[in-house]
C-alpha cells in the first residue's frame, strides 16, 4: 500500500494515543474530519492498522519476569514446523514468536509472574512442544527500551 505524508502523520498519532477522536487526529495532521476518517478506514481495511489496543505495564500487574527462549528443533519437516508453531503460539505465556535464521529455529518472548512459574512453564509446556531438541532460556534483568512507535523516518513515501 502506498503511504503519503498524511497517512504517516495519522499513524504516528494513532500509535501515540489510539483513543483520540478522529477530529483530534485531523487537527494534528492538518486535515478535515471526513478525509481523515476515510484515511483511517482505508488503513484499517488494508491491514496497515491491525488493532487498536491499550498497552499494559506487565510489571505493574504482576507479570514482571521476561524470558527469551531460543528453540532448536530436531528436524525441519514441514509438518513438524507447523505443529510446533501452532502449539507455541497457543501458549498464553508466549507473547511473541519469531522464526529465526542462523543457529536457532525460533525465538520466543515469554512473560510470567516469577522464576518459579517459568520453571513450571518450562517443565510442563515448553519442553513438550513438538520437535524440541534444545531450549535455551535467558532472563531479562531490566528493560531498557520497549518501543511501540515505528521508526517512521525510515519509511519511504509512496512505495
Amino acid at each position: 500500500m502506498k503511504l503519503d505524508a498524511f497517512d504517516i502523520k495519522i499513524l504516528q498519532q494513532l500509535q501515540k494515543d489510539a483513543s483520540q477522536s478522529v477530529h483530534a487526529i485531523a487537527d494534528h495532521v492538518g486535515l478535515s474530519h471526513t478525509p481523515c476518517w476515510r484515511r483511517i478506514k482505508r488503513l484499517q481495511e488494508s491491514g496497515v492498522i491491525s488493532a487498536n489496543v491499550a498497552l499494559v505495564n506487565a510489571k505493574k500487574v504482576g507479570l514482571g519476569v521476561v524470558v527469551f527462549v531460543t528453540v532448536k528443533l530436531n528436524n525441519h519437516d514441514e509438518q513438524l514446523l507447523a505443529q510446533f508453531e501452532s502449539a507455541a503460539v497457543a501458549m498464553d505465556e508466549v507473547m511473541q514468536c519469531y522464526i529465526m535464521s542462523g543457529d536457532v529455529d525460533y525465538l520466543l518472548r515469554v512473560v510470567v509472574q516469577s522464576i518459579e512459574q517459568y520453571e513450571q512453564t518450562l517443565k510442563r509446556k515448553l519442553v513438550k512442544l513438538p520437535g524440541v531438541a534444545v531450549l535455551n532460556s535467558s532472563f531479562a534483568l531490566r528493560e531498557l527500551k520497549n518501543e511501540h512507535l515505528l521508526p517512521w523516518q525510515l519509511v519511504t513515501l509512496g512505495k
